[in-house]
């Protein structure tokens, strides 16, 4: 199976790289599946039912959030309805939605998405240790392929849990950073590993938010409203390949493009 994971799309340069980008991927490399991070979508800041769908017509078929999924109060009471989203599985047992979620293909595999979030860091949340046992525990079905988005600030947390998953899962891969890493690699048992995917957003920027914006607020202190920047925007991807038999990974390969779109 060949798996596309799209790192943090931000905001509408960053769905318009998806668009423009990933149907050519698709039809190139024969993808079996579509994964990405959609925490950032709207606005550059947390996720709406109306993009989402938007996104699977594009050809996504699964996603994931994080710190920001509850930005705008149409997820909180959409998420339920959307079976394709997972949010961050160790948020509170009183948040909406499902911290995996799951996508069957046309020849009746399935391919299972799970969702953490980091505590080093970041907010609150509990123990990405013990969610992601009780994920494994409580799945059914017969998924082989399982994939998990570590949303976390801090690389060792990441690769910990990697770690910990190692020949448990097929992938464990890193977002939120928006910076794509250079250390992609199967680990011994089998999990394939990379610290951040990276973003799809604008290239000339600070995690697609214009950098004098952000300079501003790092020199003075003071509060500024992020606005997206313009200009070339990013495509940042791994392709997982798995074997059929066991849904470990045989290789894990970084994609980026950077393309100049029309205004």
């Amino acid at each position: 199976m060949l798996v596309l994971f799209i790192g943090d799309i931000v905001g509408k340069p960053g769905r318009e790289a998806v668009r423009v980008v990933l149907p050519d991927l698709i039809k190139t490399l024969c993808i079996d599946v579509v994964m990405a991070n959609a925490e950032n979508i709207a606005h550059g800041t947390g996720a709406t039912p109306p993009l989402i769908k938007k996104l699977e017509a594009e050809g996504v078929h699964l996603f994931s959030l994080g710190n920001h999924a509850w930005r705008h109060p149409e997820m909180i009471k959409g998420i339920d309805a959307l079976p394709s989203v997972a949010r961050p599985a160790n948020f509170s047992t009183h948040a909406p939605g499902k911290g995996r979620a799951v996508y069957t293909l046309p020849d009746g595999r399935h391919c299972t998405l799970i969702n953490l979030i980091g505590r080093v860091f970041m907010e609150p949340a509990n123990c990405p240790f013990d969610a992601i046992e009780r994920e494994l525990d409580s799945r059914t079905g017969d998924s082989l392929f399982i994939f998990v988005d570590v949303h976390a600030e801090a690389t060792s947390e990441k690769a910990a849990l990697a770690w910990h998953l190692d020949g448990r899962c097929s992938a464990v891969l890193g977002t939120h950073t928006h910076v794509q890493t250079a250390d992609e690699r199967i680990l011994p048992g089998g999990t394939a590993f990379i610290s951040d995917v990276g973003m799809c957003g604008p290239y000339n920027s600070i995690l697609g938010v214009k950098s004098e914006l952000v300079l501003k607020k790092s020199i003075t202190g003071l509060p500024v409203k992020w606005e997206i920047a313009d200009g070339p925007v990013q495509f940042n991807a791994v392709l997982v390949e798995t074997d059929d038999r066991t849904g470990r990974a045989i290789s894990v390969k970084r994609i980026q493009q950077i393309l100049q779109l029309d205004s």
